[in-house]
């Protein structure tokens, strides 16, 4: 995990959810099979004014470093292992100081049989509340771009992922880091940069209580794209 998931709410439903004040960039339309390196919607804090306004922006799936040669290692790094996020020279500067919430309604993972097949999960909330994966995000200076164009920078972000230590490890070991409703503000704060800070923030995040849902082998290509994909199977 995670390598695939649901973003299927429009920009003004999440905008409402997550209490955001202004949207960056273009409205992404729903995907029910979001897949590594497409453009995601974040949700993170920016200083102004003296103050702090929540934005909603578009980002490339797979986290670039900025001191990346080539923006293609970010395919490398859709996720970040949380047990040492704040360790890793990828990810510890972007813990500490560029942390975002990935808006979700769930995500796939594949159970390995014994036979050597897998089987798709699609794993959601019960109700119709969203998910809020914790991100980091950063920008890569493009090189290739002028300074003052607006392209220069490009933005990227990754997904934490933490062991699955309730009923749903055995489809797999690995889950994504929910944060809860009464956190996100606590994730998203630009004043807690202190890495024992953010260690002690990570380890306060609850594991998510999620329901699996055995769906449909056709989620397994990035080409099928719809609601169908996460209808019980046959």
């Amino acid at each position: 995990m995670c390598g695939r998931y649901v973003s299927a709410r429009d920009d003004r439903r999440l905008i409402s959810l997550f209490e955001v004040d202004e949207r960056v960039g273009d409205e992404l339309g729903p995907s029910w099979n979001v897949a590594p390196t497409q453009q995601v919607r974040v949700v993170h804090d920016e200083p102004r004014d003296g103050g702090s306004v929540r934005l909603l922006r578009n980002a490339r799936w797979g986290l670039v470093p900025v001191w990346a040669k080539d923006p293609k290692v970010g395919a490398r790094m859709i996720n970040a292992r949380s047990e040492t996020v704040t360790e890793k020279p990828s990810f510890r500067s972007a813990a500490a100081k560029r942390r975002c919430v990935v808006p979700a309604d769930g995500y796939y993972e594949w159970q390995q049989q014994g036979t050597g097949k897998k089987t798709p999960y699609y794993l959601h909330p019960e109700g119709d509340s969203p998910l809020a994966f914790a991100g980091l995000y950063e920008l890569w200076p493009d090189p290739g771009v002028a300074d003052d164009d607006p392209a220069k920078w490009l933005w990227s972000c990754t997904i934490l992922t933490r062991p699955a230590t309730d009923a749903l490890g055995h489809i797999h070991d690995r889950t994504p880091v929910v944060v809860p409703d009464a956190m996100v503000g606590d994730w998203l704060d630009r004043g807690t940069t202190d890495k024992a800070q953010v260690r002690h923030l990570l380890d306060a995040i609850p594991d998510p209580h999620l329901l699996p849902l055995r769906v449909g082998t056709a989620v397994g290509s990035v080409r099928n794209n719809g609601p169908e994909l996460i209808e019980p199977a046959a």
